[in-house]
């Protein structure tokens, strides 16, 4: 009897350690079960809200152009493409800041996802936000986030203090932004100065 109940206490140690492999492979498989079902109700949302943007208009390269800001937190506009995608009939534009003695630079992105072409083209950007994760080692961190009821994904380089982030703004435009030698509180900083609500 003392056997048994030292086995089952030794089992009961080696599930509680947070660095066997078994409890890790459990935490893995509750992330995917929990990722799946995120996956089915945002493929069955997005059903809907597709149809929705499909019958919108997307921007044009001028009222995107008429959108972009000269400055943002103290940088100034150096450079901008629009109609990148336009060949694909999806309405894009990209635009680059820097500050006085160019130490710090922020690029963005933004994807219309109205028309047929937008639509499909964010869909699969819209599944990658219905996951939930958080990663972490000695070089970066990447995690999802919820900011301004919109889920985002964040990303930071340790090493170059360089910042990614990624979210769909109102269910319809795409934006991934980049900060160079700017951490992610400040790249959120510069992400706010767009005011996205005038985007449509």
């Amino acid at each position: 009897m003392k056997k048994v109940f030292l086995g089952i206490c030794a089992i009961a140690i080696c599930f509680s350690c947070k660095d066997n492999p078994v409890s890790k492979k459990i935490k893995e498989t509750r992330e995917t079960v929990s990722n799946s079902t995120n996956a089915v109700k945002e493929i069955n949302k997005m059903g809907d809200d597709l149809k929705e943007l499909q019958k919108m208009e997307p921007l044009t390269n001028e009222e995107l152009k008429e959108w972009l800001p000269d400055e943002i937190n103290g940088m100034k506009r150096t450079g901008y493409k629009a109609g990148q995608t336009s060949y694909m009939k999806i309405a894009s534009i990209e635009a680059t800041y820097t500050n006085e003695d160019k130490s710090k630079k922020f690029n963005f992105q933004v994807i219309d996802g109205a028309g047929q072409m937008g639509a499909s083209a964010t869909a699969g950007m819209r599944m990658m936000f219905s996951q939930d994760f958080e990663e972490e080692n000695e070089y970066k961190t990447r995690r999802t986030v919820k900011r301004d009821g919109n889920k985002a994904i964040e990303e930071y380089k340790k090493n170059n203090n360089s910042s990614n982030i990624q979210l769909m703004e109102n269910g319809r435009f795409y934006i991934k932004a980049n900060g160079t030698n700017m951490d992610i509180d400040e790249t959120w900083d510069a992400i706010e100065e767009l005011d996205l609500d005038d985007l449509g």
